[in-house]
């Protein structure tokens, strides 16, 4: 049975729309300073067409610091009308008590509490209600449960998932896995793909360990799809999702834009054509 929108809101952090709205704000310049691209694979952005009002699982791998800023990017751009929440080491989270306000929630590691928690918590998420009662929850998890190299496949997937995947009645999973990849230009790229979308609602025979296979094989087969596209090089199969700052900059970007204008040639701030 579904909670009510107060039962249900008790014990999750208040995200206040002000400050969500006002992050966003620096967050989107922010990552064009330091990204040439963020871009995802085009031929997998229909797995992100989910239904807005059920339940959504973003699974994803973590090579990087950057993840928690792309995720809640990619949320606000892929799922709009959705409240990002993702677990936080609670460590981590008394350190930064900012990140509740977005939609951060704090979890024990490697504890039998922590994994209640955990299950407890992000089922709250998941179910959580907009101020006009739609569903409209997307959680977040990087089941790896640490930094790994995104070609690096030998980390299981932690049970939380699965347990909490085999839980629900209803919803949607989705696989999403990000590489960060220097091309031609200063600045590195986010590229992103995603697996195919697993329906809970299609699977109620599917026990913990089915799941974890299932998730498993979904994210590493997104791997190495992706894997593939970066050593290509080729922006062609990706749509741009940020386009970042382009050239060198400083003295240099200055001299080269000064010789331009001199002999009359186009200043092309770019060293290469890939997202440009």
């Amino acid at each position: 049975m579904t909670k009510s929108r107060s039962d249900q809101d008790d014990h999750l952090p208040p995200i206040p729309a002000w400050f969500q709205d006002g992050f966003h704000r620096f967050l989107k310049p922010y990552l064009r300073r330091h990204f040439h691209a963020i871009a995802i694979e085009s031929d997998a952005r229909s797995s992100l067409n989910v239904p807005s009002d059920v339940p959504l699982i973003v699974y994803a791998n973590h090579p990087s610091w950057w993840d928690p800023l792309i995720a809640h990017f990619v949320n606000r751009v892929s799922f709009p009308g959705r409240q990002f929440w993702a677990p936080i080491d609670a460590d981590a989270l008394r350190q930064y008590e900012v990140f509740k306000k977005l939609g951060f929630f704090g979890v024990q590691l490697n504890s039998k509490s922590g994994a209640a928690d955990f299950l407890k918590t992000s089922q709250l998420a998941l179910h959580h209600h907009d101020d006009q009662g739609n569903c409209d929850g997307a959680l977040w998890v990087t089941p790896e449960g640490r930094f790994c190299d995104p070609r690096d496949h030998t980390a299981a997937l932690m049970p939380g998932l699965s347990h909490l995947c085999q839980r629900l009645s209803s919803g949607y999973v989705l696989p999403l896995v990000m590489e960060y990849a220097f091309w031609d230009e200063r600045l590195p790229m986010c590229l992103l793909t995603a697996g195919q979308v697993m329906d809970v609602s299609q699977h109620p025979d599917w026990d913990k360990t089915l799941w974890n296979q299932r998730l498993t094989e979904s994210m590493r087969s997104a791997q190495d799809r992706l894997a593939g596209l970066v050593v290509d090089r080729d922006s062609g199969p990706f749509t741009n999702l940020l386009a970042g700052k382009k050239g060198t900059g400083g003295l240099y970007d200055w001299l080269r834009r000064s010789k331009s204008m001199l002999t009359g040639k186009r200043f092309k701030a770019t060293h290469g054509d890939q997202f440009s």
